[in-house]
């Protein structure tokens, strides 16, 4: 039999997120406060996990309703477990996870002592398998679900160092690209296991997205955007729109994807 035929009500509310409950690691970052905004505009119930309530006040100083915030270290697993276990005693099921907490240390590419380098590694991956372990438990119950990691487009291509000749300060470290090449894999991996239970792992890759710190070096934002196709570096509410997609039914025969918001870098 012919599935009966969609109406117009279904398409207009593709992007409708309102009942999702969403749980956001490093959701008061630079790009994370970006990724909360564009979920909480379409109607999305959204829950920053991290370690300092005093930053998430401080940037989401008018909080709406559907915003919240409880503490997690994803350093720990006991920490994630009971955070995850405090939002749905709060706030029910999630319908969605986004992994996009990140840390690392050292920076010298040729001489990171081996603790530097297995830290950076779990800050870019080990961060986003320990969430997804310990999320499944709910997704599973509630028959579904969406897990979004975030890596890079540093996961994808290697730096132009020329680039960097203006603020070496500023270069991505070997341990951060290749933790983010193993999240991308991380993310088919898990999107091939969990297909079948109707849970959708993705993966967004942003590019060139420099703090307000980092563009205080004029020069070094000129060589990024000269590498650029749009001319431009990226702004964090460019990236908003990725994450709603992937968290929407507008997204619901997409999985194993790593979307790349880079503005054309990685095409040349």
């Amino acid at each position: 039999m012919a599935a009966a035929p969609l109406t117009d009500a279904f398409y207009r509310t593709l992007f409708n997120l309102s009942g999702q409950t969403v749980l956001l690691t490093g959701g008061y970052g630079h790009l994370g406060q970006a990724i909360a905004a564009g979920l909480l505009a379409h109607g999305a119930r959204v829950v920053v996990l991290g370690r300092s309530l005093e930053k998430f006040t401080k940037i989401f100083a008018e909080k709406p309703d559907n915003l919240h915030f409880i503490f997690c270290d994803v350093a720990e697993t006991a920490s994630v477990q009971a955070a995850f276990r405090q939002s749905f005693d709060l706030y029910g099921p999630p319908g969605v996870l986004i992994n996009n907490a990140f840390y690392s240390r050292g920076q010298q590419p040729d001489a990171l002592p081996d603790a530097d380098f297995a830290l950076g590694l779990d800050g870019s991956v080990g961060t986003a398998y320990r969430c997804l372990r310990e999320v499944l438990p709910y997704l599973r119950a509630a028959g579904g679900g969406k897990i979004i990691n975030v890596a890079s487009m540093y996961g994808v291509v290697a730096p132009d160092f020329g680039a960097y000749a203006e603020a070496p300060q500023f270069l991505n470290p070997p341990h951060y690209g290749a933790g983010k090449a193993a999240m991308i894999q991380l993310t088919k991996y898990f999107a091939s296991y969990l297909g079948p239970e109707n849970i959708q792992v993705n993966c967004v890759s942003p590019g060139a997205f420099p703090s307000d710190k980092v563009r205080e070096h004029a020069g070094f934002e000129v060589e990024l955007r000269r590498r650029i196709p749009l001319g431009r570096v990226g702004e964090p509410q460019d990236l908003a729109g990725a994450f709603v997609f992937l968290s929407s039914a507008a997204s619901n025969f997409v999985t194993g994807h790593n979307l790349i918001v880079d503005g054309g870098w990685t095409i040349r």
